[in-house]
């Protein structure tokens, strides 16, 4: 990511923090612009171009959109392409991110970040799944329809509306990568980063809330939890948060030994 779209996420995520009236509607619209500027190379081109002024590419959007999005995605999507990006691609990942932050917004009540997780576990565990969704000759609303299907009455509709956005224009994006960034972003606009807990068995709900208070003490932000469970770890866990791993498994215990024996 260049540093003109590392500030250009920065100054749009505060702009929705800012916003009245985010709603899973407004979500909705965010998706809907991010899949149409990637469908148009000409409107894409046109918004991120930031040799144009800045006042332009506000007007462009206001008659694209204006007309048929609410007040306040249209003014979401004015102050978007008013920064400066390095790309076209990264304008349509910044649309896309901000539709997704909007719904952990809008539906606060759901465990958004849990079930996205246990989507991608799913995924993963299901490779006719996984091909149908990533395979590049499905038709973009028929693979939105079967995750509806799939998650009717299974998941929140924040969740929902976020997976089947996400693959309706995956733009060469594995849907478990799609899913992984989806969850970070969720959990970062509620103020928590997310660690990934691979254990032997399940934990307790004691386990849970000890470890999850010594991650908040260690990291200073609040955690949320996934797990895994994977009996060839033996026993201990093996925790990730972003790129730092705490790998405490009797199974990575006894690797080192080996190596050391063999060394």
């Amino acid at each position: 990511m260049g540093s003109a779209t590392t500030q250009a996420v920065a100054a749009t995520t505060t702009a929705l923090d800012a916003a009245a009236d985010v709603d899973l509607d407004v979500a909705r619209e965010l998706f809907a612009a991010a899949r149409a500027v990637a469908d148009s190379p000409q409107l894409s081109g046109a918004l991120a171009d930031s040799a144009a002024p800045a006042e332009a590419r506000r007007k462009v959007v206001f008659d694209v959109f204006g007309p048929s999005v609410k007040p306040t995605t249209a003014s979401l999507l004015a102050t978007a392409v008013q920064q400066r990006w390095s790309s076209p691609g990264d304008l349509v990942d910044g649309i896309e991110e901000l539709a997704i932050r909007a719904t952990a917004l809008a539906d606060t009540a759901s465990d958004i970040e849990g079930e996205l997780f246990a989507f991608s576990r799913t995924v993963a565990d299901n490779a006719e799944l996984e091909l149908a969704l990533g395979s590049r000759l499905g038709d973009a609303s028929s693979k939105g329809a079967l995750i509806e299907s799939l998650l009717n009455g299974r998941a929140s509709e924040g969740t929902t509306l976020i997976v089947s956005s996400l693959v309706r224009q995956p733009r060469e994006r594995r849907v478990r990568r799609l899913l992984s960034r989806a969850t970070m972003l969720v959990a970062d606009q509620r103020g928590r980063t997310v660690a990934t807990v691979v254990a032997a068995t399940p934990l307790s709900a004691a386990q849970r809330e000890r470890l999850t208070a010594a991650l908040t003490q260690r990291y200073g932000t609040r955690v949320s939890l996934n797990t895994i469970v994977d009996p060839t770890v033996v026993g201990g866990l093996r925790v990730q948060i972003a790129d730092d791993v705490i790998d405490a498994s009797v199974s990575s215990r006894l690797a080192d030994l080996r190596q050391r024996l063999a060394g």
